[in-house]
Order: structure tokens, then sequence, then C-alpha cells
């Protein structure tokens, strides 16, 4: 399937986990009250939920914290071709095995998503993104410094990858994340595979930064993990084209866009220019 030029470049923009309005919104402080456990093994965070949410675990599956206590469980829900949905260093989002059309099909399923808008994915480790995606053409040490971190990387897939065809199928790109987030990375790493993940709400609603925002999509998920109210606002991560050789297009500005852009020039890299 082959789109025109500027549906592709508009797609790029779905890699990331894409928030449904630009810009931050300014959260200010709040209270982390403390966990309670309940009876079907999970807990409740309660800077997120309050008494009145006390019948959530029978709505859905188990909410758990999101630790590295629960870190194998989210593993082997991955591994069985399961969706969670996980806290990132951004938004919280919805996460499958990249390497599964089923389970891809899944997520595009819960959020109600064209299939022609592209997932990203997330994997545990820079040294793990040559597995999925063309890096020899990028100066040595770049990936290192914008990752872990609120950045997309968007790069062309390459024959050598061992993502699914049928993952964003009529692209030849793919956007790369490695959240700083340990508790995802574990996940990406337990499973030997690659995170097919985008954001946790149906399509064209708000992102999510608690998971009290996405609770009428909880019973789609074998587990909820609870990482508390996310301090990054709603712009999620920042989207970049790196396809070209010394070129970068910024896709999304999101929430790391003055940095990623210094660690670029940094590199020599310019900014590609738009005709």
């Amino acid at each position: 399937m082959n789109f025109p030029a500027k549906i592709t470049e508009r797609s790029l923009l779905g890699f990331a986990l894409c928030p449904s309005f630009r810009g931050s919104a300014k959260l200010g402080l709040f209270t982390l009250l403390h966990q309670k456990r309940n009876l079907g093994g999970g807990y409740k965070m309660d800077c997120c939920l309050n008494k009145s949410d006390l019948g959530l675990e029978r709505k859905t599956g188990v909410v758990l914290p999101a630790n590295e206590t629960h870190a194998e469980e989210a593993t082997a829900a991955i591994k069985s071709g399961k969706v969670i949905a996980v806290p990132t260093d951004t938004l919280y989002g919805f996460a499958s095995d990249a390497c599964s059309t089923e389970a891809v099909n899944r997520i595009y399923e819960i959020k109600g998503r064209n299939q022609t808008s592209p997932l990203a994915i997330s994997v545990g480790d820079v040294q793990e993104i040559s597995r999925f995606a063309v890096i020899e053409h990028l100066p040595h040490g770049l990936l290192d410094n914008l990752l872990p971190g609120p950045v997309t990387v968007v790069l062309r897939r390459g024959d050598s990858s061992i993502l699914e065809k049928s993952l964003n199928p009529g692209l030849h790109t793919i956007g790369v994340r490695v959240p700083d987030s340990n508790f995802i990375r574990l996940i990406a790493r337990g499973s030997g595979s690659a995170l097919a993940l985008t954001s946790a709400n149906r399509s064209g609603q708000p992102s999510s930064v608690c998971i009290k925002d996405f609770e009428d999509l909880w019973e789609h998920c074998a587990y909820v993990f609870d990482g508390g109210l996310l301090p990054s606002g709603r712009a999620g991560s920042t989207v970049v084209d790196l396809t070209s050789v010394g070129k970068y297009k910024i896709l999304r500005p999101g929430s790391a866009m003055e940095e990623t852009v210094a660690i670029l020039k940094r590199y020599n890299i310019e900014e590609a220019i738009t005709t």
C-alpha cells in the first residue's frame, strides 16, 4: 500500500504516544497517598483514584503498581499476546508484542483507531534499536545522547528489520522509543521483542496522565499498571525524523524539543529544509 507523500508525513506523527492536543498541561503539586492492597492482588493508587472507585477491580482485570515486582507479570502478558497499560516517561500507553499481528490489531481495536495510523515501538536499550531499524548512517553516540528519554526517533526499517511486515503496512519507517522508565524497559527486555506502543486513550481523545483518564478501557487490558500521576503533562514525546544522512526534521515538538535540537546540532546534524 503506497501513500501520497503528504499523507505519509502526517502519518509519522502517529508514531509517538500521540496526544490529541499539543502543549503541556500545568499539573502543579500533588500528594501521593499510600497504596492500598485489594483482595484481587492489585493496588489502587490514591493520587488518581478516590474512595468512590472501590469497585474498579470488578470491572476489569488487575490494577497493579508499576514497579519491578510486577514486571514478570507484565512480560508474561506481552508474550501471550495480550495488551497492557503502562506508564512511560511522558504518558500512559497501551503496549503489546510488536511482532504479533494479533496483538497489534488488538491495540487498534481498543483505541478505535484506523490501521493506516502507525504505531511506535519501544525497546529496552539503545543497543536493541539496530534489530528493528537502520542506524548505520547516524553519528556514533547520537542515539545514546538522545535516549533513554522523551524522544521518538523515526528511522528506516530496512530489509534486516525483524518487525512483522503487518506492522504499519505501506510505511518503510518506524518510530522508536527507549523511555526513561525502568518499568517499561524491563518489560521490553523480558519480552525478547519490541513493544508496540501508543497512547492509552480512544483515538481522538485527550491523552492520559493518570489511569483514571482511561478507566473505560481497563476491561480490554490484561493488566493496568499504575505509576501515579505523570508530571510531564500531555505534550508527549518529541518526534524527530532521522531517516536522512546529516539531516533532521521535527515532526512534533513534544516535551523535549529544545534539548533534542541542541544534541542534534552538537553532532552537526542540520534541520531539513521544507520546500
